[in-house]
């Protein structure tokens, strides 16, 4: 079935559930909210009550900026009336700069405070694929270390109050003839291998100049083949992004670094290509995912504050994350937290998400090891529903470089509860150090109907409560 289709029906139930158009049923409903509203809220989820009622929202005038009245033609190079369009919009005070519909090609698209890139029905955003478009270099992070890099697809830096909404696409055009291949090898690698265009010289001079503590401005590598993420708020205030439809993106699709209050909602993420990760917040507070479709080659939410040295050096956890009501198919990890992950994590929640596929590998990760570190604490999963993956819960210190490092990685105050596995290869596995084990995870209400119990290194004390592998009760570690 097309990723496309599956949003309406995703959405419906959600609507349905949500009791829309149910006139006849509102005495019933007002009374349901009033005994909702008498009730204790568990303790364990009040902090994702606390972000939905904290959450800063976006705001903008009711002005259109439609970007053929800055000179944008269908089917013709048209970066400069956007761009246009989006310096007058902000000079305005704000409001939405209007793709219509169509096919309109472009480089690399900044947005500035107070502008909603607004895509209509039937639009397409489509972009190019010629590297020397992305430049000048601009202020980004590259799995989770900084540098001067490609722009991404679209940027703001700094910014306050931006938006990209509407129903139309941004469609990025990477392929195996172009971005792709300068992954090098990559799973049956379907390119022609070239030296000459491999990031990984590129890669390894990044991480050794973060790791010497060199500036980030002076970080410009000898031969830049790090692909660019899609769409990347950086340092940025109140963000919406909303509806649109996200395909074929150079890297990771949705990746907004060190911002606050962000909102993702009603988005299709459907990429294949390597390091197709779907949303991947970076040291960022304050951010609701919901209602989104994740199809993607990579992880489909993968939470990270930062690699190894640069990440302790911003030492800025991701915070108060809230995912809900997703639907996951293909992909590395459903919900994520790692691997860059060194600047730490609290405070996620993610509940009633929806993931299956003979594709999907893993369900809830966590990744990690000890020369990333990083504490990992007040992380609560509750109603998530699989029907087919490899490995449902995984918890793994041995991530790449494994136990090589002095920067031991922690695990604390973790609660998985209403969480439903039809099918796996492996319920766990869960791999920690021999001087880092993992202890204290809470379970209650788990299942898994028809898997392996799977890996359990280094691992003990879990508070079971109604688990059950294979229809019989499992009653932990021994």
């Amino acid at each position: 079935m097309d990723a496309q289709m599956l949003q309406p029906d995703l959405k419906k139930r959600f609507l349905l559930k949500a009791g829309i158009g149910a006139t006849a049923l509102q005495p019933l409903l007002s009374f349901q909210l009033q005994a909702a509203a008498a009730q204790v809220v568990d303790p364990v989820w009040a902090g994702a009550e606390q972000i939905l009622q904290d959450l800063k929202p976006t705001s903008f005038p009711a002005r259109d900026f439609v970007i053929t009245a800055f000179g944008a033609k269908k089917n013709k190079l048209c970066d400069r009336a956007i761009a246009a369009a989006i310096e007058a919009c902000h000079q305005a005070g704000g409001g939405r700069v209007v793709v219509p519909e169509g096919v309109w090609s472009t480089g690399p698209v900044h947005l500035k405070s107070n502008v909603n890139l607004h895509l209509q029905k039937n639009a397409v955003l489509s972009f190019v694929t010629d590297p020397k478009a992305y430049l000048p270099l601009v202020f980004t992070r590259w799995e989770g270390v900084e540098l001067m890099g490609f722009s991404p697809l679209i940027y703001a830096y700094k910014q306050q109050n931006i938006a990209i909404t509407g129903e139309g696409i941004l469609e990025g055009n990477a392929s195996g003839d172009n971005w792709w291949p300068w992954k090098g090898v990559w799973k049956h690698t379907p390119w022609q291998l070239d030296p000459a265009t491999d990031q990984k010289p590129g890669r390894d001079q990044l991480f050794a100049m973060a790791e010497a503590g060199v500036p980030v401005e002076q970080r410009i590598l000898d031969n830049n083949r790090l692909r660019p993420p899609f769409i990347q708020p950086y340092a940025c205030e109140r963000v919406l992004i909303e509806g649109v439809t996200i395909r074929n993106s150079p890297f990771w699709l949705i990746n907004p670094v060190l911002c606050k209050d962000v909102v993702i909602r009603g988005v299709n993420c459907v990429s294949h290509g390597p390091n197709s990760d779907g949303c991947d917040p970076e040291s960022c507070q304050r951010v609701l995912i919901e209602n989104c479709l994740f199809d993607t080659g990579d992880d489909c939410i993968a939470l990270k504050s930062g690699r190894n040295a640069d990440g302790r050096r911003l030492a800025t956890p991701v915070q108060q994350v809230l995912i809900q009501d997703c639907l996951m198919k293909s992909g590395h990890g459903g919900v994520v937290i790692g691997s860059e992950i060194s600047g730490g994590a609290k405070q996620i929640f993610a509940r009633r998400c929806r993931m299956s596929s003979p594709d999907l590998e893993r369900g809830l990760r966590i990744k990690t090891n000890s020369v990333r570190g990083g504490l990992i604490e007040q992380v609560a999963v509750d109603d998530i529903e699989i029907g087919e993956v490899k490995d449902a819960i995984v918890i793994n210190f041995y991530y790449e470089e494994g136990d090589a490092g002095q920067f031991l990685p922690q695990v604390k105050d973790l609660s998985i509860s209403n969480f439903r596995v039809k099918k796996a290869q492996r319920a766990f596995e869960i791999r920690g150090l021999p001087r880092a084990g993992i202890s204290g995870i809470s379970m209650t209400d788990v299942s898994f109907e028809q898997a392996s119990l799977g890996v359990l290194d280094n691992a003990s004390d879990f508070k079971l409560s109604n688990v059950k592998l294979n229809g019989k009760t499992w009653t932990g570690l021994k």
